[in-house]
């Protein structure tokens, strides 16, 4: 199935029924009195955050949800019933933000989690409210209220404890195959991965955490360039992100220290909370590497890359293969002391 992580949507909750002005009438009985019940509260719109779903696309195909309004008074103090509500499920991770005034209304970031959308009218009094001592026979009744009308942007944050980070081709893919159950796509050109893929990493029996796997970022995303930004939002919700370089690229002509200082710094422009989280450099495809020159090929590329950005921190820095798995339970190991003892599954 195709992953759909945004998706615009218009809700309409149903309208409140309309109060009824009657009265009794009855054989032998005089001056029944007023009797006219209310009318019915519109059917509301709800939305529900379900762990079985994973993407927005059924909300690419329906783009308009309407609920049912409620139905008026009767007589012989009848009340109108209500309208009924529509329930919409959407991915847990999920937020919700009015289109017109762009305030988020809801973050859906536990599973079960509900919350009404838009909220159906109330349903008009009838006359029998009205009545009293001095109005005897009232003749008022109200209308039933409108109910709210939005337009809505679903957007799909992923919830992942760790993130994966890096160019086109790094190994990103190859390393979350090589420690979790996940089974991306992986093959030899750039943009293999068109949507993110999620693993569960189990340490042992009962630690584990979730780890994101995004398709690759590129000098210039800000611009626009590669896929641009258009998955970043998913390493939001994470708190460790793992930047992963080729230390032996495909083509030549890549300089690999300056690809992965540029990666830093659409990082940065893209969100300061998300560059400010813990970030380790994981060198990857040590495997490519001649054993007699591994050590001293490293060690340039580490000093090099410092050199180059000074004001970049990495708190460790891990040496990996991802086809060989060569360092890569170390890698998880580290990270499973770094997150919180209820990170677990």
């Amino acid at each position: 199935m195709k992953f759909i992580d945004e998706a615009l949507v218009d809700v309409i909750a149903g309208n409140g029924g309309n109060g009824c002005a009657s009265f009794r009438r009855e054989k032998f009985i005089e001056r029944g009195g007023p009797d006219g019940g209310d009318g019915g509260h519109g059917g509301s719109i709800i939305m529900i955050a379900d762990e079985n779903i994973n993407t927005l696309v059924d909300y690419r195909f329906v783009k308009k949800y309407i609920a049912n309004n409620g139905k008026s008074g009767r007589g012989a103090d009848c009340y109108g019933a209500k309208g009924e509500d529509i329930y919409l499920r959407v991915p847990v991770g999920t937020t919700v933000t009015d289109v017109d005034s762009e305030c988020v209304i809801v973050d859906l970031d536990t599973k079960g989690k509900k919350v009404i959308i838009a909220k159906g009218g109330r349903g008009g009094l009838g006359n029998l409210h009205f009545k009293s001592s001095t109005n005897r026979a009232p003749r008022q009744f109200t209308k039933g209220e409108i109910g709210e009308k939005k337009r809505l942007r679903l957007e799909l944050k992923v919830l992942a404890d760790v993130g994966l980070l890096g160019l086109p081709n790094a190994g990103k893919s190859t390393f979350i195959t090589a420690v979790s159950a996940a089974r991306p796509k992986i093959a030899d050109y750039p943009f293999t991965t068109l949507h993110p893929n999620l693993g569960v990493v189990r340490v042992d029996n009962e630690k584990s955490f979730v780890i994101a796997d995004i398709p690759g970022l590129i000098e210039g995303a800000s611009d626009g360039v590669g896929l641009g930004f258009k998955f970043l939002k998913h390493l939001q919700r994470t708190k460790i992100l793992l930047h992963i370089v080729d230390i032996f690229p495909i083509d030549d002509t890549i300089d690999i220290v300056q690809s992965a200082v540029a990666i830093t710094q659409e990082l940065k422009k893209y969100d300061e909370n998300l560059y400010n989280k813990p970030r380790y450099l994981v060198i990857n495809k040590i495997d490519l590497l001649p054993l007699d020159e591994r050590e001293t090929h490293i060690t340039n590329f580490i000093n090099k890359f410092k050199s180059h950005h000074t004001n970049t921190k990495f708190d460790k820095i891990f040496i990996i293969s991802g086809v060989s798995g060569e360092g890569c339970r170390d890698v998880c190991y580290y990270v499973m002391s770094q997150l919180s003892p209820s990170t677990s599954i």
